[in-house]
Order: structure tokens, then C-alpha cells, then sequence
């Protein structure tokens, strides 16, 4: 007689690439059922557009079927359901899947251009996708679409959203054409939330949000009305771009938005002649991972224009896209399984950390603070140090500290400073730098 345990130890081979642990440890197998020799059971992913739920589907057939006595195997596939949270007014969020943000902290960097591509990846995929433009002074949507004045309805207190190329699309500039906006932030708010919640999305996988640049009342507003599943930041290579990264990561994390990663746009060119990769802004994208200890979505190339799929470098820039797309499921996919991250806590002078295998390292304060990797202690372009190590007191003491994510450490020092983060990942090595005793 097949039992439930037998099949769920034939599936804990299965290991999810992303989480680094197998579907049954992970809580994924629900409603086992066993009739003779047919066995049937569902596997819950975190979300419904993960990449790898068809191999998932095809290796859990395969390893239930080689169980001795079982005749036939049925595997459907779902996916977690949705934090939802109650709304007092209309709000046409509740049937959208997952709300990412797409954000930088400074203007000029590309990012409407990606928040556009990456929905039509998205949609490439089936995927059913809306695309919200939020920034009221400067939309972006009527030029990347070529919609200038549309006719922009409502019905029954909704905003009809606009179809365009296959997406649901809304943006101030249909309504404004060519107007400037010139409002005050409590109507700029009124206004960002009527196209957020009252406009009629309808049944959504995703809602892309073309934020504005910086971290004003826009964002706020956003992030208090929308349960965002998290947020990608774009940014180029060039110095003053990675300045402020930094901004907007702790933005973000500081109204409870997990940050995804990092696109950085314009990252490279190739040569005609030698196809050698250029990064011409700078390092390429491990810069980025090591400095704030997120992962690169996506390294966009820069292209002489987009004008159509035959442009040269057209191609490389739409694998990109597809690259972020993917990325981008398997980002929200780890965001939502609780993972156990290090616990940071002070100690005297020093900053002890307690790592997930049960290790603990001790790093001196003084150590920690000379090492800070932000733009005011390291050259951004040579990544020599700035800091000068005798300017540090010799007393250095931690005044707040705050996790960022599962990805790293937000510090404020006693000396005043505070736009230092620290990846888990350098703090560690730091740790091992250590003398012994």
C-alpha cells in the first residue's frame, strides 16, 4: 500500500534553485490523496508565474511514479494566495496578484523605459500586466506609447484604463496632455490615489508602478495605499546614480517594501569590431551587489535607440528584458518564504552578529566604521578609501542600527554619520579579517 510519507520523501529530491532547499521541507506539497495506485497531490509555489513550475510539474510526475505499485500521477499547480488587506472605499487592487514598484532615486537613468519593457516581457509571457504611470509632473506614458489626449473614461466610479499592446494602462498625461501640472502635495496625493485604487485593473498577475524620481509624497502615498510585493531600483554605473541608491533603498525599506535588486541601465556597450563588453560608466554590475548586497536583476545594454526590433543591439536589450522578467519572479518567489537572516545586536563597543548555521562573530566598532562602503567613505569611481582612519574617534559607538531585508545592515554612528549599508556579505568578511582571540 503507497503511503503519504513515501510520497513525500520521492519529492524531497526536488530542490528549489532560488530558496536552496527542497518543496517539501518548503512546505510547497498540499492535499496528498492516494486512491489504489493513483496518487494525487498540488504543488503550492509562491507565485503563479515562477519560472521553473513546469520542470517543478515534470520531476514530482517522474519521482511519484517510480514508487513502486503507483499506477498514475496527477500534479496541479497553484500558487500562495495573496496578502490582502481590508479597504474602506473602492479599491481596485484586490484581484492584482503582485504591485512592483519600478524606482530611482534620481531622474535621467532610464527608468520609465524599463518599468514599459519590463510589462511587455511580462506580457510576452501571457501574463496578464497593467502599467501605471505615477509620476504626475513629469509622465513618461503619452510619449513611450505615442498616445497623446486618448479618450480616458470612467464608469460607475472606476477609470477605465487604457489597452494598449496587450497591457492596461493609465497615466496623468492622457488626462493632461500637454498641460504642466501644477499642484500642491495634498492634491498630488488625491490624485495618485484615484489612479491607483479607482482605476478598473481588474484580474492581474502584475501591476507595474512607474515611480517618479526621489522620495517624496508620491512614494508614500503608494506605498501606505498598495501592499507593493516589492520594489526594483534602477540606476546607471555613473557615480552620481549610485549616490543615490542608497536613497532610495532606505526609503523603501523604512515603510516595510522589500527591495528586490538592482537593474543597472546603460551598464555596457559591446564594440562592432572586437564584441568586447564595454562599461564605460564604470565596474559592472558586481559593484552594485557588493556595495548594497542586493542582487542585479539585469544589466541593460546602452543602444544608440529602440525605434524597432531592428535597430542594431535591439536584441540584446530585449534578452535583458526577459532576464529582469524572470528574475523578477524568482525575487518575489524568495520574498515570500520567510528565510532566517542574521541577528545583529551591540555589544559594549562592538557589533556581534549571529549568523543563520548558529555562528557568531564580534566586529569592533572602530573596524566597522572604517570600513563603511558608502560615497562619502570610498571613491565611487577608484573605490579607494576616502575615510581617513585617524578623523574616526577612538570611542566610535553604534547609535541605531535597522536590517535591510535579508540583505544587509543600516547603521548610524555616534559621530553623526549614517548613510553607510552594510551588506551581510562584507560584514562577514570583516569578521573573518579579524585576529583570532
Amino acid at each position: 500500500m503507497i503511503t503519504e510519507q513515501q510520497v513525500l520523501d520521492s519529492l524531497r529530491s526536488i530542490m528549489d534553485p532560488d530558496l536552496g532547499r527542497d518543496i517539501v521541507s518548503l512546505g510547497f506539497i498540499k492535499n496528498i490523496k492516494i486512491d489504489g495506485g493513483a496518487v494525487s497531490f498540488s504543488i503550492e509555489l509562491t507565485t503563479p508565474a515562477c519560472p521553473v513550475k513546469d520542470r517543478f510539474k515534470r520531476m514530482a510526475e517522474e519521482a511519484v511514479r517510480a514508487i513502486p505499485g503507483v499506477t498514475a500521477v496527477s500534479v496541479t499547480m497553484t500558487a500562495m494566495p495573496r496578502l490582502r488587506q481590508p479597504e474602506p472605499e473602492i479599491n481596485t487592487l484586490t484581484e492584482v496578484e503582485a504591485i512592483v514598484a519600478v524606482s530611482s532615486a534620481k531622474g535621467g537613468v532610464g527608468k520609465s523605459t524599463v518599468a514599459v519593457n519590463l510589462a511587455r516581457a511580462l506580457t510576452a509571457e501571457g501574463l496578464s500586466v497593467g502599467l501605471l504611470d505615477a509620476d504626475l509632473y513629469g509622465p513618461s506614458f503619452p510619449t513611450l506609447f505615442n498616445f497623446h489626449r486618448p479618450d480616458v473614461y470612467g464608469e460607475e466610479g472606476r477609470i477605465i484604463p487604457l489597452e494598449i499592446e496587450g497591457m492596461k494602462v493609465m497615466s496623468f498625461g492622457f488626462l493632461l496632455g500637454d498641460s504642466p501640472a501644477v499642484m500642491r502635495g495634498p492634491l498630488v496625493s488625491t490624485y495618485v490615489n484615484q489612479l491607483l485604487t479607482q482605476t478598473d485593473w481588474g484580474k492581474l498577475d502584475y501591476l507595474i508602478i512607474d515611480m517618479p524620481p526621489g522620495t517624496g509624497d508620491i512614494q508614500l502615498t503608494i506605498t501606505q495605499r498598495a501592499r507593493l510585493a516589492g520594489a526594483v531600483i534602477v540606476t546607471t554605473p555613473h557615480t552620481l546614480s549610485l549616490v543615490d541608491v542608497a536613497k532610495g533603498i532606505l526609503m523603501f525599506e523604512k515603510v516595510d517594501v522589500p527591495v528586490l535588486g538592482v537593474v543597472e541601465n546603460m551598464s555596457f556597450f559591446v564594440c562592432d569590431n572586437c564584441q568586447k563588453k564595454h562599461h564605460i560608466f564604470g565596474a559592472g554590475a558586481h559593484a552594485l551587489t557588493e556595495r548594497f548586497g542586493l542582487p542585479t536583476l539585469a544589466e541593460i545594454p546602452l543602444l544608440t535607440g529602440l525605434a524597432s526590433s531592428g535597430t542594431p543591439g535591439a536584441a540584446a536589450f530585449e534578452k535583458a528584458m526577459r532576464d529582469l522578467a524572470d528574475n523578477l519572479h524568482r525575487a518575489i518567489g524568495k520574498r515570500r518564504i520567510e528565510t532566517t537572516r542574521p541577528i545583529a545586536t551591540k555589544r559594549d563597543s562592538h557589533l556581534h552578529v549571529r549568523w543563520p548555521d548558529g555562528t557568531g562573530s564580534d566586529v569592533p566598532g572602530f573596524v566597522l566604521r572604517a570600513a563603511c562602503p558608502c560615497a562619502e567613505c570610498v571613491n565611487e569611481l577608484t573605490g579607494e578609501p576616502i575615510l581617513d582612519a585617524a578623523s574616526i574617534p577612538p570611542d566610535i559607538d553604534i547609535r541605531e542600527m535597522a536590517p535591510l531585508g535579508n540583505y544587509a545592515l543600516s547603521i548610524t554612528w555616534s559621530d553623526g554619520h549614517s548613510s553607510g549599508i552594510y551588506s551581510w556579505d562584507l560584514i562577514r568578511q570583516i569578521a573573518k579579517a579579524q585576529p583570532a582571540g
